[in-house]
C-alpha cells in the first residue's frame, strides 16, 4: 500500500541512471560494473517488493527471457504481479503472474489507483514512466545514480520528453561508498517557477 496515512495505492517510478542521465550504455557491463553488496542487500530489503510491477513490451521481452535463470531477484520478480502495457504482445503471456493491458497505460493506471488496493512500481519502460509522470500519476521517483558519464556510449536518455517537474527530496543515502540513492516526491509544472515574475537584466559593469 501507499506510504503515509492515505489508503490510496501509490505509483513509484524506480530508475537506475548514469550521472549524465542514461539508462544503459553500449559495451558496458550490467549496472555499469558497479553493483555492490550494500546495493544488492538494499534491493532485497525494499518495502516495495510486494508492489505490482508495471512495464512495457520491450522490458517484458527482455526480463521474461531471464525468468528461468538463477540470477538474484528473478524468482522474486516472477512471483510478483506484473502488468504489461502493449499493443503488440498477445495473451497468454508466458511469464508467470503477468497480465496484459492493450489499452492506454495512463487510463489503466489511473483506474487502478482510484479503484484498486495494490501499489505499483515501474521497472525500466521509460515511455511508460514518462507518460505516467506527465499525467500526474507518479507519487514518488526513486533514483540510484551510478558515478559514470557515458557521453559516447550511453543510450536511452531517461529525461528526454519529460515535462518540467519540481522535486521534493524525501530520502537519500550512499550505497557501497559510490552509489547515490535519491528519492523525491514530484510535482509536474505547467510553467517554470517564477515565470510570472519580470526578468531582471544583469547590471553592466561601469
Amino acid at each position: 500500500m501507499a506510504r503515509g496515512d492515505s489508503q490510496q495505492p501509490e505509483v513509484l517510478v524506480d530508475l537506475i541512471i548514469s550521472l549524465d542521465g542514461y539508462a544503459a550504455a553500449d559495451d558496458w557491463p550490467g549496472l555499469w560494473g558497479l553493483g555492490g553488496p550494500e546495493y544488492f542487500a538494499w534491493l532485497e530489503q525494499l518495502p516495495e517488493n510486494d508492489y505490482s510491477i508495471l512495464m512495457g513490451a520491450t522490458t517484458y521481452r527482455l526480463m521474461s527471457g531471464f525468468a528461468g535463470s538463477d540470477e538474484a531477484g528473478f524468482a522474486e520478480m516472477t512471483a510478483r504481479p506484473k502488468i504489461v502495457f502493449s499493443s503488440t504482445l498477445e495473451e497468454p503471456l508466458t511469464w508467470a503472474n503477468s497480465s496484459l493491458i492493450q489499452g492506454d497505460a495512463v487510463e489503466a493506471v489511473r483506474a487502478m489507483k482510484e479503484d484498486g488496493n495494490d501499489s505499483m512500481a515501474t521497472i525500466g519502460s521509460l515511455s511508460v514512466c514518462r507518460s505516467l509522470l506527465a499525467a500526474g500519476l507518479v507519487d514518488r521517483i526513486r533514483l540510484v545514480v551510478f558515478p559514470v558519464i557515458t557521453g559516447s556510449s550511453g543510450r536511452e536518455r531517461i529525461y528526454d520528453g519529460y515535462p518540467d517537474v519540481s522535486l521534493k527530496l524525501v530520502d537519500s543515502k550512499t550505497l557501497d561508498g559510490r552509489l547515490q540513492l535519491l528519492e523525491y516526491v514530484p510535482t509536474v509544472l505547467s510553467e517554470p517557477p517564477g515565470s510570472d515574475q519580470p526578468m531582471v537584466s544583469p547590471v553592466e559593469p561601469a
